[in-house]
């Protein structure tokens, strides 16, 4: 490992909202009253990366508290030193794997799911793998409340069609669905925040796809 791998995991260890593995599980049902200190609604971003888009969807924001939940300890600090140092105090970070939400989040805490540029798994074998696979939407049903948003934006064509033939299958309720998000009606301030990878893709014209959808409790 790197020396500069090594320095952010040792500096994010001292940063007060970043929790890592078992910290979290206490506050399971309690995050807005115990972390945050308010009764504000929770929001998450899965495979959040570097954060930008917790950090940006903070700051307009206000009156949610925004958890951007990744593995990678290295790259969720970029995002909660950012938070830090610009006081955005509605912002956490939780580093664990997503595969492991029910055990941090109570059922019908999370008011709303942001999934950003995550990794497409686009082998056949690894289909489980996919944020959008049937054994992760039916965790996020576990967390969310009723009538509460999952978001997707994604840059990659064939997790955008697998994504929404789940959505068909399991005869979710579909409210946005677009193949090329920034020459459509929805690209309003929220879903135009562009990460760093996300501007690289627009930079090499590709269209980003987009799709929200809730579940039916």
């Amino acid at each position: 490992m790197g020396k500069d791998k090594l320095r952010r995991f040792a500096e994010v260890e001292t940063f007060a909202n970043v929790l890592q593995l078992d910290e979290g599980k206490p506050l399971k049902g309690q995050w807005s009253k115990e972390h945050f200190k308010n009764n504000n609604p929770v929001v998450l971003e899965l495979a959040c990366g570097k954060g930008e888009y917790t950090v940006n969807l903070a700051q307009l924001f206000p009156d949610k508290n925004f958890i951007g939940v990744d593995y990678k300890g290295n790259r969720i600090w970029r995002g909660a030193k950012t938070a830090l140092e610009e006081g955005v105090h509605n912002v956490a970070f939780l580093r664990i794997q997503i595969e492991n939400l029910l055990d941090y989040f109570a059922k019908g805490e999370v008011d709303e799911i942001w999934i950003t540029f995550p990794d497409p798994q686009p082998q056949l074998s690894r289909e489980k793998k996919r944020l959008t696979s049937p054994r992760f939407l039916e965790k996020y049903l576990g967390v969310l409340r009723p009538g509460g948003y999952v978001n997707l934006k994604t840059d990659n064509d064939g997790l955008y069609a697998y994504t929404a033939e789940k959505i068909r299958e399991l005869n979710l309720n579909e409210h946005i669905n677009t193949a090329d998000l920034y020459n459509s009606e929805f690209a309003d301030e929220v879903l135009s925040i562009k990460t760093y990878y996300e501007k690289k893709y627009l930079a090499h014209h590709k269209n980003i796809n987009y799709l929200k959808f809730s579940f039916k409790h």
